[in-house]
């Protein structure tokens, strides 16, 4: 009996852990490093933004905890501007705001270590608008990517649906 109630509860983690498996994103400019940590879901024949879609049902919602389970974290060991935004060193959570599926806000919050569907605007560092665009084919699951940041200046790119969103990032010297 306990052999297979164990068997059941590994085979419920296991399968939770393919569907938003957790995944990270670094990027390391001058011996500093830029990371992001995330559940990456994907779509499965969802409508994911938008009325009726699937973010639409977080208790958060029009914030979005930018991946799925844990909110999504951001750690950076240098001082950085993300669009006009000022960021220290240290260590965040970013949201997503997605009220307009075309027009995206990052949100980069003080508060830490929470779960994706508790977030306290208070915290908020600040928001950034983000440049969107449309990929040439829907994209299936959610991916996070830095681009660019070897010279100290590049940008963070957000991909999931049929959605790209990206903001230039600079690393304070």
């Amino acid at each position: 009996m306990k052999a297979t109630l164990l068997l059941v509860l590994i085979s419920a983690l296991a399968l939770n852990a393919q569907v938003s498996p957790a995944t990270t994103e670094s990027a390391t400019v001058g011996g500093k490093t830029i990371s992001i940590k995330y559940g990456a879901p994907s779509v499965r024949g969802r409508q994911i933004f938008g009325d009726g879609g699937k973010l639409s049902t977080d208790p958060t919602y029009p914030a979005w905890r930018a991946g799925a389970d844990p909110a999504t974290s951001f750690h950076t060991d240098a001082d950085l501007m993300i669009g006009a935004l000022s960021v220290p060193k240290g260590d965040y959570t970013l949201y997503v705001w997605v009220k307009d599926p075309s027009a995206w806000e990052l949100i980069v919050n003080k508060q830490t270590g929470q779960w994706g569907t508790v977030y306290d605007a208070s915290k908020d560092l600040g928001r950034v608008k983000m440049n969107m665009s449309v990929p040439p084919a829907p994209i299936e699951r959610l991916k996070y990517t830095f681009s660019g940041l070897g010279t100290g200046a590049g940008k963070l790119e957000i991909a999931w649906e049929k959605h790209v969103a990206s903001v230039p990032v600079i690393v304070k010297k």
